[in-house]
């Protein structure tokens, strides 16, 4: 049985989220350079999110939250982990193919609900019609989460990992085709990704099969651990439904303001590089390492793997949200302002990315905390949870919208991302010392937060000697390049020296194999 080994999967799929990031940001400045902040754009984001909200409902939330600790649990101790994993592509398949069936005939109510600021102008057609479009995006995805947490359970991280890496390379010279051949950009980029989920799907499933798991549809059938994984992930639906919520109450204070949706999403893009490539990375490795310890008895073990995890993760977090927070306009104006994209929509993005950036850790940390609940197949207290946190963003996204207007949205959610995250934490006391950090994580906490502090001075006062070079056309980049570089230098060398990080722990880990 292939063990898996924490440092070596945060690794893997830590580098192929960040290739797709990277990639992401090209897709980003195409959209904003050939499209830009507009009513195109705003039916586009509005649109787009509305599959990817129902993925992160079905899918990668609920699903994968009750799927993955009983696979790797099954495939542990021996208990016929393939027959399970048919079961629940075939009951996966068929509840996503009604839904998406659904979702194309009543796609008009579907955008009011999510939108309703869009009614009575030309963004509600535009997002009905795009909508059509790429609903179908959720089917190819949903299927191809299973097969990336199939993988992931057992201890192979990088096809799974690399697979979103097709959307962005399929949308990008789509949307490069376009402009070139004088099309309109919008209709290529739209249609890129359907096509898209299938490569991603196709992928996944030929890795799987590969690594000796056969999955074939067939009919669905109910059986006693169907029953026991709808019953764990009802929860765990409920608390991503939950989430997306937050989402959708901001993008409805949003869309009461011309090209607010366009710059939300704009900044929400630049704080998910640090969020994908550190949080989202330890959550898939941490659970199925937790789930396959606890099944073992190994508590040990299980400690040690939190601990690690939630070191790595602020030890690359914190300095990543010091830096959205010191330079945020740097990084927006060089990455986005081009073509139809302004300085004034620059200014805007770059307020809500400081607003994201102060919410990072707390994002991150709930990427760590809660596989400590879903690898006990917990997923009751994780909603009650989100449950609150859904009522503080509620309140001050809708409060403040009266008073600050579109960014109460960016607030709100990093307000309630702190909330959530103090409640996990909490969560954690009756688990005992098995969901606490150990000493080395406490040691080094201090020492990672004084790295940022210092880290983030360090740039303050090299925005101040590079600011004339940022804003000249053939000097932004390599300024930006250099501020960059400045920041990441300066914190490793001050980490290095205080103790708060020691790259030779990384070395030893990957000799082990750990």
């Amino acid at each position: 049985m292939k063990p898996i080994r924490l440092m070596r999967g945060f690794l893997t799929v830590g580098f192929w989220t960040l290739m797709s990031r990277v990639l992401g940001f090209v897709r980003e400045v195409l959209i904003l350079a050939y499209i830009g902040p507009g009513p195109v754009m705003d039916a586009f984001v509005a649109a787009f999110r509305l599959p990817n909200m129902f993925r992160r409902f079905f899918a990668e939330g609920a699903f994968n939250a009750a799927f993955v600790p009983m696979f790797s649990k099954k495939y542990e101790g021996d208990e016929d982990a393939q027959k399970f994993a048919r079961d629940a592509f075939n009951g996966l398949a068929f509840v996503v193919l009604i839904l998406t069936g659904l979702a194309m005939v009543f796609m008009p109510a579907l955008v009011w609900a999510t939108a309703e600021g869009f009614a009575g102008d030309e963004r509600f057609d535009l997002t009905v019609g795009y909508g059509r479009i790429v609903f179908p995006y959720i089917l190819f995805m949903s299927l191809a989460a299973l097969f990336s947490g199939v993988l992931n359970a057992t201890g192979r991280f990088a096809a799974a990992a690399a697979a979103p890496v097709l959307l962005n390379i399929f949308v990008i010279a789509a949307m490069v085709a376009g402009a070139r051949m004088g099309g309109a950009v919008i209709d290529w980029l739209l249609w890129a990704i359907p096509v898209a989920g299938v490569a991603q799907l196709v992928l996944v499933w030929q890795a799987t099969t590969r690594a000796g798991i056969s999955i074939v549809p067939g009919r669905p059938r109910w059986t006693p651990d169907m029953k026991h994984m709808i019953v764990v992930a009802v929860p765990a639906a409920l608390a991503s439904g939950v989430l997306q919520i937050n989402l959708l109450v901001g993008q409805l204070v949003a869309s009461n303001t011309p090209n607010a949706l366009s710059w939300l999403y704009a900044a929400d893009r630049l704080y998910q590089l640090p969020l994908g490539v550190v949080g989202i990375a330890v959550g898939i490795v941490l659970l199925p390492s937790l789930s396959r310890h606890l099944k073992s008895g190994d508590a040990a073990a299980s400690r040690a793997s939190l601990s690690r995890a939630g070191e790595v993760s602020l030890a690359l977090t914190l300095p990543a949200a010091v830096a959205l927070m010191v330079i945020p306009l740097p990084l927006v104006s060089v990455l986005y302002e081009r073509g139809q994209t302004t300085s004034d929509d620059s200014a805007a993005i770059a307020v809500a990315v400081s607003i994201y950036g102060l919410g990072l850790p707390a994002f991150v940390m709930q990427k760590v905390l809660q596989p400590l609940f879903f690898a006990r197949e917990d997923t009751r207290t994780p909603f009650r949870y989100a449950t609150v946190a859904m009522v503080v963003n509620a309140i001050l996204a809708v409060g403040l919208s009266y008073v600050i207007g579109w960014i109460a949205a960016a607030i709100a959610a990093t307000g309630a991302a702190w909330v959530q995250t103090a409640l996990l934490w909490r969560g954690t006391r009756p688990m005992g010392d098995i969901a606490r950090f150990d000493d080395r994580f406490r040691d080094r906490l201090w020492r990672i937060v004084l790295a940022s502090a210092l880290m983030g001075a360090v740039l303050w006062g090299a925005t101040l000697v590079l600011s004339p070079f940022l804003g000249m056309a053939g000097w932004r980049y390599l300024a930006l390049t250099a501020l960059i570089a400045v920041g990441i230098f300066s914190y490793f060398a001050i980490a290095q020296m205080i103790g708060a990080l020691q790259l030779s722990d990384f070395r030893r880990a990957l000799r082990r194999g750990d």
